[in-house]
């Protein structure tokens, strides 16, 4: 293992650690031992999904022990699915607010006429209700191309954060111009569901949300 290649590995093991120790995430390790299929390590049936929908089923039914079977499906399709001519930017913002306000899903009636209810998505008010996946080195295929990330974090198998590390003799913004840029246009997916961008060198780490320039991303701060 070269020395570069060990400096990166050991900024990821301290931001592991950190969501693990301190913020009380599961962490996981996919690159060479993630195994495919809907009884595998995630979930996933292919390296192009990134709505982990084994814990995202497993959350709507949990927030809402009222959905059928096939309400389920439909909250999902609704969560997966988009117009085709949407931007990035407009694609993040309808999840946004399926995720802030609930997705609809058609309920029947007593007259037997048809209503929407909103399905929980995640639970606000209470944080330990929700589940919390961190997940290094996971491989994501877009149509052309193949990228493998430092880390995503799921809640509740919504891929709501991308972290993106350097070692620490590199500058924060080689993270944004030669990592993150690139994600865009490879594997843009990747950002549908995306809240919070995170880059970091171990020493310094800048946050930021979609859409922003990189000087409009501001550094992170603990609060003590």
């Amino acid at each position: 293992m070269s020395y570069d290649y060990s400096e990166n590995i050991l900024v990821q093991e301290s931001a592991g650690h950190l969501l693990e120790r301190e913020l009380g995430w599961e962490v996981a390790y996919a690159y060479n031992t993630e195994k495919l299929g809907k009884d595998g390590t995630f979930g996933r049936t292919s390296y192009k999904e990134i709505l982990l929908t084994r814990y995202f089923r497993q959350a709507l039914k949990r927030l809402n022990p009222w959905l059928t079977s096939a309400q389920l499906d439909e909250a999902q399709k609704k969560m997966e699915s988009r117009l085709s001519t949407a931007s990035l930017m407009q694609v993040n913002e309808e999840k946004y607010a399926l995720i802030r306000d609930g997705i609809p899903v058609t309920v029947k009636r007593p007259d037997g006429k048809t209503e929407e209810k909103r399905a929980q998505v995640i639970d606000f008010q209470n944080p330990d209700n929700n589940h919390f996946l961190a997940i290094k080195e996971l491989k994501i295929h877009g149509d052309l191309y193949r990228r493998r990330t430092d880390i995503v974090g799921f809640v509740n198998g919504i891929p709501l954060l991308f972290v993106e590390l350097k070692k620490n003799t590199v500058d924060v913004q080689d993270a944004y111009t030669n990592n993150y840029t690139d994600y865009l246009d490879t594997i843009p997916h990747l950002f549908w569901y995306n809240a919070f961008l995170i880059l970091s060198n171990g020493l310094e780490a800048k946050v930021g949300t979609l859409g922003s320039k990189y000087e409009f991303f501001h550094e992170w701060k603990r609060l003590r």
